[in-house]
């Protein structure tokens, strides 16, 4: 597949990358005209009616910035605030700034808005304008009084107080912008300012100093029951490592969740499917008998889906920030309207 090559050659200056160098110095230049608009005021940056957290990445592909989002919202509850989500909706039908409904299905919102609609019971706006997405979730949603931005750390249109920037392993790869490398923006000396760095890593994968992401698996569930809202169970997990398992992922990257479910001692034959896969039917055998996917996954298999003889099993992240993380995110910010009101 064209883009696995693109991907691996990012983690080295190798001969694909080197033939992709020429259009990263078109891509940078574009970059650069667009900071420079935006820093002559040709372009300007717009302030919504409440504070913004912008949790995104500088590399393309999945670094994590779905638990890491869903990390920032419990912790600003946690800290008094009442947050909303905006989210582009990669991959839904249809344009426009859309309110999600739990019941909405993943082809028109979104697999991953739904996804943190469904785990963190926030109220979520998608469109590809974030500045729009940002003022109708504010209109809808009187409650809310601070923003999370999921992704969007280069629609720099929509103003912003603090931004967590997501790193996994592979960190900034071979160093070169897309196409050559994976980087969308240049990676600067030092870290950008109002930012706090996170590596979704054992440790840190790249220059800027940062924090390490603490991830494990919190349990696992029936498909019913994960729709159910119940939570999930670590016995559960046990009892699955005594019969055989088709592991299934439509992630940018599998493998680190296949190793999540061996590290537990599950035996998996791996299913590895495109990002984002749309599940419009079923891609494994009729015959398995017991497939166990990831919680992007299960939002596309509501529970009307027709499963046949095979049982789904749905495998939680369990994800948390340091407390020097924690801390430094809520630096940035201003005081909760409720602790002001105290």
């Amino acid at each position: 597949m064209l883009q696995r090559r693109v991907e691996a050659a990012w983690r080295a200056r190798g001969a694909l990358a080197t033939c992709l160098w020429p259009l990263s110095l078109v891509y940078r230049a574009g970059v650069a005209l667009r900071g420079a608009l935006f820093a002559a005021g040709v372009l300007r940056t717009e302030r919504v009616a409440a504070p913004v957290v912008v949790v995104g990445n500088l590399v393309a592909g999945g670094a994590g910035k779905t638990p890491a989002v869903l990390a920032v919202v419990e912790l600003l509850r946690r800290s008094g605030w009442t947050p909303g989500i905006v989210s582009r909706g990669y991959g839904r039908s249809g344009e426009g700034v859309l309110d999600l409904a739990r019941d909405m299905p993943a082809g028109r919102c979104g697999d991953e808005p739904l996804l943190l609609r469904l785990r963190s019971s926030a109220p979520v706006v998608v469109g590809r304008d974030r500045v729009a997405a940002a003022r109708e979730l504010l209109r809808l949603h009187r409650e809310v009084d601070i923003v999370v931005s999921d992704d969007g750390l280069q629609h720099r249109r929509l103003a912003r107080d603090a931004q967590l920037i997501v790193f996994d392993e592979r960190g900034a790869g071979n160093g070169w912008l897309l196409p050559a490398g994976p980087l969308r923006e240049p990676m600067t000396q030092a870290v950008p300012a109002r930012s706090v760095v996170l590596y979704n890593a054992p440790a840190p994968s790249a220059a800027w100093p940062g924090s390490t992401a603490q991830r494990s698996l919190a349990g696992a569930t029936s498909l019913a029951d994960w729709w159910a809202g119940r939570a999930p169970d670590r016995d559960l997990l046990v009892l699955l490592q005594e019969r055989p398992l088709l592991g299934v992922a439509g992630l940018a990257r599998p493998g680190r969740f296949f190793a999540m479910l061996r590290a537990h001692g599950l035996q998996i034959d791996e299913l590895a499917l495109p990002d984002h896969h749309p599940f419009t039917s079923l891609p494994w055998p009729a015959q398995t008998r017991d497939v166990i996917l990831t919680e992007k996954d299960a939002v596309k298999l509501p529970p009307t889906t027709a499963l046949g003889a095979t049982r789904v099993w749905v495998a939680t992240l369990d994800f948390r920030l340091e407390p020097a993380c924690e801390q430094a995110l809520l630096r940035l910010l201003p005081t909760p309207p409720a602790v002001r009101e105290e």
